[in-house]
C-alpha cells in the first residue's frame, strides 16, 4: 500500500548529520563508494518528496470535501505540503542567487 492510500504523510529524510557527513566526504576527496548519493540525486529525492507531499494533501483535502476525512490530518497535510513548498522556493532564491553572483565575478 502507498502512502497516499494508507494516510502517512511522507517527509524529505535529509538530516543535518547526512548533510556535515557529505560534506566531510567532498572536502576529502572521498565521494565513491559506500552509501554517498550524489547531490543530484538528493536533490531529486527532495523534490520527489515535495510533490509527493503535495499529492499527500490534495489527496487528504479531497476526503475532507467529500465528508470522509479527519480535520486534524487536513492541517498537518496541508502546513507539511506549505512547508515543502517555502523550502523549495527558499532554495530555488539561492541558487539563482548564487548564479548571479558567479556571473558577476570578473574574469
Amino acid at each position: 500500500m502507498s502512502d497516499l492510500t494508507s494516510g502517512n504523510i511522507p517527509t524529505i529524510r535529509i538530516t543535518p548529520g547526512d548533510a556535515a557527513n557529505a560534506y566531510a566526504r567532498v572536502d576529502s576527496g572521498n565521494v565513491g563508494g559506500g552509501v554517498a548519493e550524489s547531490f543530484g540525486s538528493v536533490l531529486q529525492n527532495a523534490v520527489n518528496g515535495a510533490i509527493e507531499t503535495g499529492h499527500t494533501a490534495e489527496t487528504q483535502s479531497m476526503q475532507a470535501i467529500a465528508g470522509t476525512g479527519n480535520l486534524t490530518d487536513v492541517v498537518t497535510a496541508l502546513s507539511r505540503a506549505e512547508l515543502a513548498l517555502q523550502t523549495a522556493t527558499a532554495i530555488r532564491d539561492r541558487v539563482v542567487q548564487a548564479y548571479q553572483d558567479i556571473m558577476k565575478m570578473p574574469i
